[in-house]
């Protein structure tokens, strides 16, 4: 048989023990969601950084192409062929072109001197992913030429700078893309051929295009933000 004091002990463990619970419970909680606040404060707060980074390639593709003057050749590609894309930050796409010089000479007065040289043929590549594009020339001079052309949708300017009057928040939307990256990406390269002069009669020079040799990239950005 229960005494009045046996149930006043219960009841007064029963309480006891139903704060330690709460406790073990709530303050967890509390801490959890303080320093959620404190992290999103932070975050939103406007400041001194120093923003650093690392640019790496992926190779979307390679090769070489046989452009006839006045033609140009264009190619697609999408990120699905790429590994765990999703989980890249990807902030441009680069090709880059290397070229030589497909003139020919005719004529027994070509090796006179005096017969003339070959001219420059401007090569230009295009890069381009949603909204975002560019385009560059480059000239073999007779000879041997290369060039690269980015298209990105980053700002350049923040690596390896300290930025002020901007939250964290602020600076990570102009570096990281979201998955902005993701999609088809459009590279194409356009050949405008020259021949060169021809004082000699005796020679005659023609030009009908270049062999470009490419690699096309996506652009990845690997950043870190700290307070300067």
């Amino acid at each position: 048989m229960y005494t009045m004091e046996d149930l006043k002990t219960n009841r007064d463990a029963q309480i006891t023990v139903g704060s330690i619970v709460f406790f073990v419970l709530a303050f967890p909680i509390y801490f959890s969601i303080a320093a959620g606040n404190a992290d999103t404060d932070f975050a939103g707060a406007a400041g001194d950084y120093q923003v650093s980074g690392e640019l790496t390639y992926v190779v979307l593709d390679s090769g070489s192409e046989s452009i006839a003057d006045g033609d140009t050749w264009s190619m697609t590609y999408n990120t699905d062929a790429v590994n765990d894309a999703d989980e890249l930050n990807i902030v441009g796409v680069r090709i880059s072109m290397s070229y030589g010089e497909d003139e020919t000479a005719n004529g027994f007065g070509c090796a006179a001197p005096g017969a003339g040289d070959s001219a420059p043929d401007t090569i230009t590549g295009t890069a381009s992913h949603l909204t975002f594009n560019a385009s560059g020339d480059g000239q073999n001079n007779g000879g041997n030429g290369a060039h690269d052309v980015s298209a990105v949708w980053y700002n350049e300017s923040m690596l390896g700078a300290n930025v002020s009057g901007l939250s964290l928040n602020e600076i990570k939307e102009q570096l990281d893309s979201m998955g902005a990256g993701l999609g088809d990406h459009s590279v194409s390269i356009a050949v405008d051929a020259q021949a060169g002069n021809e004082p000699l009669p005796q020679c005659s020079r023609s030009d009908g295009g270049e062999t470009v040799d490419y690699t096309v990239e996506l652009i990845v950005l690997d950043y870190s933000i700290e307070a300067a």
